[in-house]
């Protein structure tokens, strides 16, 4: 395998996937200068100026609560890739996470136009309620109150602030320059430094998307792990007297969830879960509660699963990233 097959299978297995949320924070930085302060005189380990909010924490509310469940979404269904500048998303789980993604933008539409409806009012509140406690943050409230009101947008520039967006992209190393694109006297300059640009930048990337495979699969067997023992946890604390519905439906969703993220083909630790489906998941959490039996061996499979799946982490990952690239080749030759 050369790495450059390794980056090739990367990107027919997946997409990068970027979603942005962006909303007016009604927030204001004070200035030494708001507060009548000589900002030569102020002292940073005595006074904090920081972000003031300029409205109520829950006229932003909605907004916040659908960008953190965007970004809470995006990370569960992603891989971070190469140290977080975007997120791997394997082709398994494309049209689910658009979905998705479309239904939290309707939610975020709906807030906004919600927020942008109330603008107005919230806005002549807010100003009515810094005018009261102006006076309790500075000696001369004037100046604060000036940059307060100066801080809030006017309603018909405000909706310019707001945008829920998901883009996705392609994995591509750098290539060269044209000629076309430089003007005649920078050609050879500018497409040799391009070219050394470019080849080092490849270099890096191809070798990072072998620490990236390898991570990916590191990352699924821990999760694995850590699913076991907080479902043994569960039913050891005696909650619900042992297997409750709850659990078996996470450990169904998982194993679902491992299969559409396994780019990778991890097929000892997929197939150790169906296993694990065949044998534990066709008896309803009651009936593991009316056979006593019958949980043993629910807790054992669970204890054995979470322990291969350790064992799999120590052994690492470097023979399933070489078939990776390897398959990537074998797939790119019969296209070809």
């Amino acid at each position: 395998m050369t790495e450059p097959d390794l980056l090739k299978a990367l990107t027919r297995e997946g997409v990068l996937a970027g979603v942005s949320v962006r909303y007016w924070r009604a927030n204001k930085r004070l200035k030494a200068q708001d507060l009548g302060l000589d900002p030569d005189r102020v002292s940073e380990r005595l006074i904090s100026l920081g972000h003031k909010r300029l409205l109520p924490r829950d006229a932003t509310a909605p907004l916040a609560l659908v960008e953190g469940r965007a970004h809470a979404f995006v990370e569960a269904n992603t891989f971070p890739f190469l140290g977080g500048i975007a997120r791997f998303l394997p082709n398994a789980k494309l049209d689910a996470f658009r979905e998705r993604i479309a239904a939290l933008g309707r939610d975020f539409d709906h807030a906004r136009r919600d927020f942008l409806a109330n603008y107005a009012p919230e806005r002549g509140r807010a100003l009515r309620e810094w005018r009261d406690s102006a006076a309790m943050l500075a000696a001369d409230p004037g100046p604060l109150l000036a940059a307060i009101e100066a801080s809030f947008p006017e309603p018909d520039k405000l909706e310019a602030k707001f945008a829920f967006e998901l883009r996705l992209f392609q994995i591509s190393a750098p290539g060269g320059l044209s000629r076309e694109l430089v003007s005649l006297g920078e050609q050879r300059e500018v497409i040799d430094a391009r070219r050394r640009a470019a080849r080092e930048a490849r270099h890096q990337i191809q070798h990072d998307a072998r620490e990236f495979v390898g991570d990916c699969v590191r990352t699924l067997r821990a999760q694995t792990a850590q699913l076991c023992d907080e479902m043994l946890a569960s039913m050891a604390s005696g909650k619900t007297g042992g297997v409750h519905g709850k659990t078996l439906n996470r450990l169904a969703r998982f194993i679902d969830q491992f299969k559409a993220m396994n780019f990778a083909d991890d097929r000892e630790m997929e197939e150790r879960l169906e296993r694990v489906r065949a044998e534990f998941l066709g008896r309803s959490a009651e009936g593991y509660r009316a056979d006593p039996a019958a949980q043993r061996d629910l807790e054992a499979g669970l204890a054995a699963m979470r322990d291969h799946a350790r064992a799999l982490i120590q052994s690492g990952a470097d023979e399933l990233v070489e078939n990776f690239g390897q398959l990537g080749r074998r797939r790119l030759q019969l296209a070809g």
